[in-house]
Formats: C-alpha cells, sequence, structure tokens
C-alpha cells in the first residue's frame, strides 16, 4: 500500500495543479487530466466510468485550488462545481508500479549461468502456496518480477498440476487440450515429444493468443539427460540493443510468420521476434526456430533481417547466458513464455523414462490472482 504522504503546500495555473509534498518531492497534475478523473463522473459501486471523453469541457481551466483536510478542492473557470481529490489517492497515482504493483517491475537476468534456480528465483512447496497467503503472495510476486517460479513436492500424479494452477491463475486449453504430456513418442509431431535435445525458445507463437505463462511439473525425471534450460529473453533482447542497435531495430519492425500443422490442428500467425509497447521497452519475446514460416520479405531486406536474426540466436547459444537446472520428481516450474525462453538437453529414454505434464495459463488471470491477494490481505491488515 501507498505510504501517507503529508502536504507541505499546492499551487495552481489555468493548466495545472502543483503539489510540494512535505518529504521534498514535488508533483504536477495536469487539469485536464484532473477533470477527466472526477470521482462523480464513476459508478460508485463498480468504478466504471459514467462519461467519455466528449462529454467533458475540451479546455477545463482551474480558477482556485485549496487544500480542505485530507483533500484538494478544485474549482474551475468555466463550472459550478467544485471537485474534491483525495490526497492519499493523488499521492498513489505518483507512486509508481514499485508501491503498487510490484508484481509488474522486472527484474532482468542477462548472466543465467551464475545464477541457481534453488536460491536466486522464487522457491515455495506446494502445501505452502495453498496455507499460508503471505508466502503464496512472495512467491507469485517474485515469479512475475524475474519470470519464472518453482514449485517442491507437487504430488507426481497426472492430475496434480491442475491442482496447483487453480491457485495461480486460469489453464487455457489449446489443440492439446487442458494439459499436455511431454515425452518421447513413436514419430511426433511435435519434436518436443522426442529424445532429442531443444534450443532454447517460446512455445506456441503461432496462437493468438500466445499463452502468457507455462507450467511442466515433473512426473518421472531422467537421471541422465534432459535437463531444463532458461533464459531470459527480455535481459538478451535489451543487451542486443545495447551492442547492436540496428539489429535490435530490424527484429522488432519485421514480422515473422509462424507456422504449426498437425492431424488436428492448422495454426498460423505473425509477430516480430522482440516485441516492445509504445514506451519502446521489451514487452515480449516470441522465437521458435522450428515453426518459422518462410519469410515474405523483399530481397532487398533479407540480408539484414538474417544478419540481425542470428545475431539474436547467437546470443541464445551461449553458456553464461543460460541457467540450467535438473528438474526432479514432483518439482515443477512456472514462467512467462513470452519472455523466458526455455530448453533442454537430449536423453535417451530407451534407458530411462522421463515424463513431464504440462499446461498454459492466460497471463491476465496470473496477474489477476496476484493482484486481488495482495489487495485482500492489505484489507484484512487494516485496523
Amino acid at each position: 500500500m501507498t505510504r501517507s504522504r503529508q502536504v507541505k503546500r499546492i499551487e495552481s495555473t489555468p493548466e495545472h495543479l502543483t503539489i510540494e509534498w512535505a518529504d521534498g518531492a514535488v508533483n504536477q497534475f495536469a487539469g485536464v487530466w484532473l477533470r477527466d478523473n472526477l470521482r462523480e463522473d464513476r459508478d460508485p459501486h463498480s468504478g466504471q466510468r459514467l462519461v467519455d471523453i466528449a462529454d467533458l469541457p475540451a479546455h477545463p481551466l482551474i480558477r482556485s485550488a485549496s487544500l480542505a483536510g485530507d483533500s484538494v478542492r478544485i474549482e474551475w473557470e468555466s463550472e459550478a462545481a467544485t471537485a474534491t481529490f483525495a490526497v492519499a489517492w493523488l499521492a498513489a497515482q505518483t507512486a509508481g508500479d514499485a508501491a503498487e504493483r510490484p508484481e509488474r517491475v522486472t527484474t532482468t537476468w542477462l548472466h543465467g549461468a551464475t545464477l541457481a534456480a534453488a536460491s536466486d528465483f522464487a522457491w515455495a512447496s506446494f502445501e505452502e502456496l495453498r496455507s499460508d497467503s503471505a508466502a503464496k503472495l512472495r512467491w507469485l510476486t517474485r515469479s512475475l518480477q524475474t519470470g519464472i517460479g518453482f514449485l517442491s513436492a507437487v504430488p507426481s500424479t497426472e492430475g496434480a498440476i491442475l491442482d496447483a494452477m487453480a491457485v495461480i491463475g486460469r489453464v487455457c486449453e489449446t489443440n492439446y487440450g487442458s494439459v499436455f504430456d511431454v515425452r518421447s513418442v513413436p514419430l511426433p509431431e511435435n519434436l518436443a515429444y522426442s529424445d532429442l535435445g531443444l534450443g532454447l525458445h517460446t512455445d506456441n507463437p503461432y496462437r493468438e493468443p500466445v499463452p502468457g505463462f507455462q507450467a511442466l511439473h515433473v512426473l518421472v525425471a531422467a537421471p541422465d539427460g534432459g535437463e531444463s534450460v532458461f533464459a531470459d529473453g527480455f535481459a538478451l533482447a535489451n543487451h542486443l540493443r545495447a551492442v547492436d542497435q540496428q539489429a535490435f531495430d530490424v527484429l522488432t519492425r519485421t514480422p515473422v510468420p509462424f507456422h504449426y500443422r498437425s492431424t488436428d490442428a492448422e495454426l498460423y500467425a505473425e509477430r516480430p521476434l522482440i516485441q516492445l509497447s509504445g514506451r519502446g521497452e521489451v514487452t515480449a519475446v516470441h522465437y521458435n526456430n522450428r515453426s518459422i514460416a518462410p519469410l515474405r520479405i523483399e530481397p532487398r531486406a533479407a540480408a539484414g533481417f538474417y544478419r540481425a536474426y542470428r545475431s539474436f540466436a547467437e546470443l541464445l547459444r551461449e553458456p553464461g547466458y543460460q541457467l540450467k537446472f535438473a528438474l526432479r520428481d514432483g518439482d515443477l516450474v512456472l514462467f512467462d513464455n513470452q519472455r523466458i525462453l526455455h530448453g533442454r538437453s537430449a536423453f535417451s529414454s530407451a534407458k530411462h523414462a522421463r515424463h513431464l505434464r504440462g499446461c498454459y495459463l492466460t497471463r491476465d488471470s496470473v496477474y489477476s490472482q496476484t493482484a486481488l491477494l495482495r489487495r485482500r490481505m492489505a484489507i484484512r491488515e487494516t485496523p
């Protein structure tokens, strides 16, 4: 929750309200933004807006602003109604994600080889997650910040992965069903169902939408081989931007076609390998060399794209950027499928059986579960 802040002084111009806080910080609020956020223009039950921007004055001007107890009172030039904003609410708008939504603060990790899964990432037992709300919130928050989290002591039964996901988010069904089994089969339609090692990749970039999170639960671990490999796609993309801006730019603006076909599915989508937000921040990485279809690209642009593509692929092969970990029976890993690249080393199913069960979760449900838990715990802690 946002820490209570005291106002030292306020001042206004027709276009802006300025608050100087007791701690020395200064924040400015645009008059048009204040007019757009009147509490009276929202439904008191749902909190949803009752008006559209076209219903508001095009150029609202502040006539005066004054401090009235724990609120700021605004009078407008062209309106008789007075607006009142709680100081705590205004302070909350300045707090940023670190204070209000810590799960949305990204913590990148480039040098995965220097990290230990057991100590540098979120770990909890399944029982802790089910029985301890504070432990669950810590685990979810850290998992979302770093893009990956681990659970131990999840029963090695086929239905246990859905039991675990029920307290984390909402499972999304695909052509594989609600869950899928990762084990070797003859003539696999997906190389994940073979003994082969798999290079770092993200899953299902040919879907709309791309699955937000993936969970893999170990039912039977291979004693030799089958080691899991992870890397932070956000850190790698930002590293590429730092060392080769041109390659980074090409990968953010070139649509790449991804295609998957099987006896019961024909899936196709186009998206850049590196996706940016409106602020220019990396928001998604889509990399799956097994499912890239032939690019529809101008011949004169092909050389530039393939140079950039190769540069990124070579980063993924650098051992220093890879977190390697041998998951054991009962371990479960949850990771952001639009950020964390994953792979595995080869193994021999003829010598040792290896069986993982997996599923995908919707992105919004995992973030919602975390934010809702934080809200409920704050309500319980409020005197």
